[in-house]
């Protein structure tokens, strides 16, 4: 009996980690809301994830809405996770959150990809000394596809 409900909790435990794998749902997912999270928890296994660092208080961010969530519905290969780095009740970018912490954000938008297999792919690097906006031109060349 006690290994009969010992494996009954592993394959419980099994179920409810396949559950909660991401999958791609008909809209981008706007995850963090200012919060610190884990990229890993949103990769979709088999697809191309691009992370969209942005704010709503943020004009270049707000001109990527469209041509990303075009991106999200029309290539089945790709999902957009648009990390919100403001927190709730915060009125302007709020570069002082959790998550802008957590990634040295001092520009936006700011992107990450990952690969169908989980790997990093491309990331925009931004800082007073250097300046590499390799996962823009990446996810700006996929949107240059839709035109």
């Amino acid at each position: 009996m006690k290994r009969l409900i010992a494996v009954l909790s592993v394959l419980g435990l099994f179920a409810s980690v396949l559950c909660a794998a991401a999958t791609k749902g008909p809209e981008p997912l706007r995850v963090a809301q200012g919060e610190e999270i884990r990229l890993a928890d949103y990769l979709v296994p088999g697809k191309t994830v691009i992370f969209d660092f942005t704010s709503k208080y943020c004009p270049p961010c707000r001109a990527y809405d469209e041509p990303l969530h075009l991106l999200h519905t029309r290539r089945d290969d790709l999902v957009v996770v648009k990390v919100d780095i403001n927190r709730p009740g915060v009125q302007r970018i709020d570069w002082q959150s959790p998550v802008a912490q957590q990634f040295g954000l001092r520009s936006i938008p700011q992107f990450k990809v990952y690969g169908p297999d989980g790997k990093l792919l491309a990331e925009d690097r931004i800082s007073q000394e250097l300046r590499d906006a390799a996962a823009r031109k990446l996810v700006d060349g996929w949107i240059a596809t839709l035109k």
